[in-house]
């Protein structure tokens, strides 16, 4: 549903999801929601004990066309709003020869061939690890997995079909035995902030702090799995 674009600049490749693709999608989805909403309140109003009467009421009391015009245009409104939020939260990456840089959120990381050891795919995310094993990024990613797995290996960089230490994981349980000193507490900290999805930014800083004790962390089915990487770890 969402397109990529690349294009050669300079030595180093661009990938990128189109703007305008994601823009439109959004907003294309929100006049289809706003066009259904009148007929959706007429639905809630024939039921014995309808949700949301008074809205529902207020909306159907506006003449045609002016209800679905006006729905129509809320909704074109909010998918614009979601699609410049997605644009902001898409994640670019400019591949070279001697770096990759990673840009989301109006922030970039870059890392040199020295840093880099393999990139693969984990699901919808990006998993960068540097030569002792351990993330050196994980982010969400909306490119064309082929188009990327292709430009990486263009300019020398090594890509994997999945993690190369996917074996070593095991389920995390409070009490863990094995793990560094402070990384249970910070476990089930993580835990907790995973169940509420208005602490995304809070789970990610937490896995920051546990990727310091040399614990990489790996979610599947709500459940989290860790392995820790022993020796110096990369950054």
């Amino acid at each position: 549903m969402r397109k990529s674009s690349r294009q050669r600049v300079g030595a180093a490749t661009e990938l990128a999801e189109s703007a305008w693709a994601i823009v439109l999608f959004c907003a294309a989805c929100g006049a289809v929601a706003g066009a259904l909403l009148p007929l959706l309140a007429r639905l809630l109003l024939a039921l014995p004990w309808a949700p949301l009467e008074g809205p529902a009421e207020l909306l159907t009391s506006v003449p045609e066309p002016a209800r679905t015009l006006g729905t129509i245009a809320v909704g074109v409104l909010g998918g614009l709003l979601l699609g410049f939020t997605a644009v902001h939260e898409s994640l670019s990456v400019r591949v070279g020869d001697t770096h990759v840089t990673l840009t989301i959120r109006d922030s970039a990381q870059e890392f040199t061939r020295e840093e880099i050891a393999v990139f693969f795919r984990d699901g919808k995310q990006l998993v960068l690890l540097g030569p002792s094993g351990l993330e050196l990024a994980r982010e969400r990613c909306g490119l064309n997995w082929q188009r990327l797995a292709d430009a990486l290996t263009a300019h020398g960089h090594t890509w994997a079909g999945q993690d190369p230490h996917r074996a070593e994981f095991r389920r995390w349980v409070p009490g863990t035995p094995g793990l560094p000193p402070g990384a249970d507490a910070l476990l089930r900290a993580r835990a907790l902030a995973r169940r509420d999805e208005d602490d995304a930014e809070e789970a990610r800083e937490l896995r920051g702090e546990l990727l310091r004790l040399g614990v990489v962390v790996r979610d599947e089915d709500g459940r989290q799995y860790v392995r820790v990487v022993t020796g110096d770890v990369d950054r």
